[in-house]
């Protein structure tokens, strides 16, 4: 997108916030609308879904949306080809995609925008953005990056060029790293990325030498750079930290402030939809972008509605994430819906010490990826300082001996990248694991106390 015209509509996108609660629910229906005409007429899927439960061209626009079908991750894996709205996107080319081509950011068939989203099934799973909907999406996390800043104030903050690191899972398709570096390019700031496989000692060298005014990455990945600052070990002079990726916590949140004495951003974002909402006060709660989104809570489950995307619609599809929505309210400065509650999934890190007392750190979504044919589900058990367990669960049909080999050879790629040699790991096949009883979620990464059994 050219810079100027990305700065005029940021700047009319930035207007969204100053609109009645009125005007943005009028907007909101009236994307919605266009949304579910156009999936109606361009979906294979949908026209189907749809016409399923007497819902037509004549009546689209007067039928709640509560009374449209929902969908989840595995409807969308088996019904891709029909639900995308383009003859050029099949599942199996985008397959071929990602397995055949160096993962960078060039968009497949130079205009489709790829995210990979495998989590713990073992099934990949695909996200496509066209350029329209990419860019909508670029605006939207420039204007949550950039929050509460006025125009001149962002004209005043890109004139001095902003220098920004991202920490957080850069070795693949994800939709964070994509998202953030095309955004940065777009306002032409300069970037490092920092992979949360790479060691500390690499950290260090590369942020003193590149020397950051703004932050961007998972929190606890960035904790862990303030540790260093507070240590001597770094010396940094931050504008600005965004916050993404993972919930970040009131203490951490007041840490982090403390630590690098700036405003911390919490972003959330999905691979659904990867601008979604932001929050600069707690008390306040999540700001969830209506202008972009729609999001209903029912029965506990969330259903997320893109108003951007129509390449691959998505309309009411389920996300595992938990929240509660608040309406705006009339002290509130700005006209969205507010979200509280968990947002996405905040997984411990684990740590290793060797025999000489240093200690180095492992991001469970640095070994969150693993995509083994038959392979079901997974958690890692840290049992030792320097040992940990991986609880694995297969197919029935599964070869357990090849995916056992599989996985240990990942895993010590894993180890040998982050100079973790060290530390011990086993592989332990159990029927069938079991989610947290008291969240109803599986946790990817357990300590010894908090170990869920798994049944057999």
């Amino acid at each position: 997108m050219n810079y100027l015209k990305l700065l005029w509509n940021l700047y009319q996108l930035k207007n969204n916030t100053k609109k009645t609660v009125l005007e943005i629910q009028t907007l909101q229906e009236t994307k919605l609308r266009k949304m579910l005409l156009y999936a109606y007429t361009h979906s294979k899927y949908y026209h189907r879904t749809f016409s399923q439960v007497g819902i037509t061209e004549e009546n689209i626009n007067s039928v709640p949306l509560s009374s449209f079908p929902t969908i989840d991750k595995s409807m969308l894996l088996q019904n891709f080809d029909d639900l995308v709205t383009v003859s050029d996107l099949k599942q199996s080319e985008l397959y071929q995609f990602d397995i055949e081509n160096e993962i960078d950011r060039k968009p497949f068939k130079g205009k489709y925008h790829i995210v990979h989203s495998s989590g713990s099934t073992g099934t990949p799973g695909y996200f496509v953005y066209d350029e329209h909907a990419w860019n909508s999406m670029l605006l939207g996390i420039i204007r949550a990056a950039l929050w509460n800043m006025s125009m001149p104030q962002i004209l005043n903050f890109l004139m001095k060029g902003p220098r920004i690191v991202y920490i957080a899972a850069t070795d693949g398709r994800y939709g964070g790293a994509m998202a953030v570096g095309d955004g940065i390019d777009g306002v032409h700031a300069k970037q490092l990325y920092l992979d949360i496989k790479t060691p500390l000692t690499e950290w260090i060298q590369q942020i003193q030498k590149f020397k950051p005014n703004m932050i961007i990455g998972y929190p606890s990945a960035i904790k862990i750079l303030g540790e260093l600052v507070e240590k001597g070990e770094l010396q940094l002079n931050i504008l600005r930290i965004i916050s993404c990726g993972e919930p970040l916590g009131l203490t951490l949140r007041y840490y982090l402030k403390k630590i690098f004495q700036t405003e911390v951003i919490n972003f959330y974002g999905a691979s659904e939809s990867l601008c979604l909402g932001v929050e600069t006060d707690p008390i306040e709660g999540m700001l969830l972008f209506d202008d972009m989104n729609k999001i209903e809570v029912q029965d506990g489950n969330m259903y997320l509605t893109s108003l951007y995307n129509f390449a691959q619609p998505l309309i009411r599809y389920r996300i595992t994430d938990s929240l509660t929505l608040q309406t705006s309210q009339k002290s509130s400065s700005y006209p969205f819906t507010r979200a509280v509650g968990l947002l996405g999934r905040n997984e411990d890190l684990l740590w290793f010490e060797d025999d000489n007392k240093n200690r180095e750190f492992l991001h469970p979504l640095a070994v969150e990826g693993f995509c083994i044919e038959g392979l079901r589900d997974y958690q890692f058990l840290q049992i030792e300082k320097d040992a940990f367990e991986m609880i694995v669960e297969i197919s029935e049909t599964a070869s357990k001996s090849k995916i056992y080999n599989e996985i240990v050879k990942q895993i010590k790629k894993i180890l040998y990248e982050k100079k973790l040699t060290y530390v011990q790991f086993y592989v332990k096949f159990v029927d069938k694991i079991l989610p947290d009883p008291s969240t109803g979620k599986k946790r990817l990464i357990l300590k010894a106390k908090e170990r869920i059994e798994a049944a057999g």
